[in-house]
């Protein structure tokens, strides 16, 4: 009986338990993963801030608010083939590897997006010209179901424990910073070329230069190693292989069966998922793919200052998010996304009064209050939803929850809102449309797990130096023995709760 209550009680760590992480191979893994969202929202900022140009090039025909819609509801398109993409890249990840499934959604999304550049107009061949788009898009859309998902998985199996909010944020670092080349490259051609120089053939220079973006990326990928937790994962798995016929079996049945579990045993986890998605992914496209058009196509301010404020938003949240990374780490993933859900319906009306105002000033500050509730997701979220499934399964599953949520909530954002604008022809509904997000994402805090400084789910604990994985097992050892002491008193003593013998147990 005692040795049951102890093999119960929490069991000690030895050195072979701990991953002391290479720091080397830690700023490559974070540098590549980055680099691979930079390619993904340049792509983002290219088109949202191109949505009008977009719009009379593909979609001449129609009005200038219809032309908006068919321009969004193009960009909507790639977002309903993600789940497809993540339902494929996902569990293959968790089967082949983490690295291998980065770099073939890296091809797909810088060929993808490199041939938008050479596509020919309404004018040139018509109504083949709008669906060519849609094809590139859909393509796009299928290769990001595994981008995201992946990258933040590969960062969070490589950080230490007590450092993966601040290295997490570097890849929504890489989000932005792609998003600002972008916009800010449209801008320029803007400015430099003009509306006509624009709509006749500037428009396709950003998509060219996506092409020498994802060869780097792709470079930078190769070069990479598995991840510690997926190298331990694999051996695991091996050792306690049965080479059998029903072993063989149940292996190939394994894929379906993680699909199964996914959805009955950790369907908790999935649901906070989509929530914390949802709210960080509607603010996202709120202020990075429909604020550019709202402020010039509904509000009708100038095209360059509208383009200038966004930007500067964008330059705000890259100055912030890894100091919101680094104080998630310090306070908790929890406390910060609370904060951020409830100032968010505290705010967004606010923020949007302002930017319906004239001039540079008040916009502006409402711009800034959007990036600031933003980024407080942002510099969050690349720490905490990897954190929420375990190893063998953590790649699957956050594809999956996290591409549904972004297709149906996420990427939509633009095309709702720009809708029920023209529809009920009031400016206020994408401040209600925060609000509501703000409520959800408050709602999934609540049922939220703190999981800031503490190992991944099916993983063992991951530190930055050998001194720390030495201490580390020391206080495991100490702790795991005073659990054996707590045990033997309570099964000896029952009357005696936590008091060792010899001070008053009888």
């Amino acid at each position: 009986m005692l040795r049951t209550v102890l093999r119960r009680r929490k069991r000690s760590l030895g050195e072979q338990d701990v991953t002391v992480a290479d720091r080397p191979q830690v700023r490559r893994a974070v540098t590549a993963a980055a680099l691979g969202n930079t390619m993904e929202w340049f792509d983002f900022g290219v088109y949202a801030y191109l949505a009008g140009t977009m719009g009379k090039v593909f979609f001449p025909s129609s009005s200038p608010g219809a032309q908006v819609v068919s321009a969004f509801a193009t960009f909507a398109a790639a977002f309903l083939v993600r789940p497809l993409g993540g339902l494929v890249f996902g569990p293959l990840g968790d089967r082949i590897g983490r690295q291998k499934v980065l770099a073939a959604t890296m091809i797909m999304m810088a060929l993808s997006t490199f041939a938008v550049g050479f596509l020919p107009t309404y004018a040139a061949v018509g109504f083949v010209a709008p669906l060519l788009l849609l094809v590139c898009r859909l393509v796009q859309g299928f290769s990001t179901g595994g981008e995201y998902a992946g990258a933040t998985t590969y960062i969070a199996e490589y950080a230490p424990d007590r450092r993966r909010g601040f290295l997490g944020s570097w890849l929504d670092f890489g989000t932005f910073v792609g998003y600002s080349l972008g916009s800010g490259l449209v801008t320029v051609l803007t400015l430099a070329l003009g509306t006509d120089g624009l709509e006749s053939w500037g428009w396709r220079i950003p998509f060219f230069v996506a092409g020498p973006l994802g060869l780097i990326g792709l470079y930078m990928r190769l070069k990479l190693e598995e991840t510690p937790a997926f190298q331990q994962e694999v051996a695991q798995s091996r050792a306690h292989a049965d080479r059998s016929e029903d072993a063989v079996e149940a292996a190939r049945q394994s894929g379906k069966g993680r699909l199964r579990e996914i959805f009955t045993r950790h369907w908790h986890a999935v649901l906070i998922c989509m929530g914390l998605v949802l709210l960080y992914n509607v603010t996202n496209y709120m202020v990075t793919s429909y604020l550019p058009t709202y402020m010039t196509a509904t509000l009708h301010q100038d095209e360059t200052t509208a383009q200038l404020l966004v930007l500067g938003t964008m330059l705000l949240v890259v100055l912030c998010i890894t100091a919101v990374g680094h104080s998630s780490d310090r306070w908790g993933r929890r406390p910060v996304f609370m904060a951020g859900s409830i100032a968010l319906v505290a705010l967004a009306y606010p923020a949007f009064l302002l930017i319906r105002q004239g001039g540079i000033l008040l916009p502006a500050l409402g711009c800034v209050i959007l990036g600031l509730l933003l980024v407080s997701f942002a510099g969050t979220a690349a720490a905490t939803l990897p954190a929420l499934f375990p190893t063998r399964m953590r790649y699957g599953a956050l594809s999956i929850a996290y591409n549904v949520s972004v297709s149906l909530f996420g990427g939509t954002t633009p095309l709702f809102a720009s809708a029920l604008v023209e529809q009920t022809g009031n400016n206020m509904v994408p401040a209600y449309y925060l609000m509501v997000a703000g409520a959800v994402g408050l709602l999934s805090t609540f049922f939220l797990h703190e999981t800031a400084g503490r190992p991944l789910r099916g993983s063992g604990p991951m530190v930055e130096t050998a001194e720390d994985a030495r201490t580390l097992v020391a206080r495991s050892r100490t702790s795991a023995g005073r659990h054996a002491r707590d045990a033997w008193i309570r099964l000896r003593h029952p009357g005696a709760r936590h008091k060792p013998p010899g001070d008053g147990a009888s």
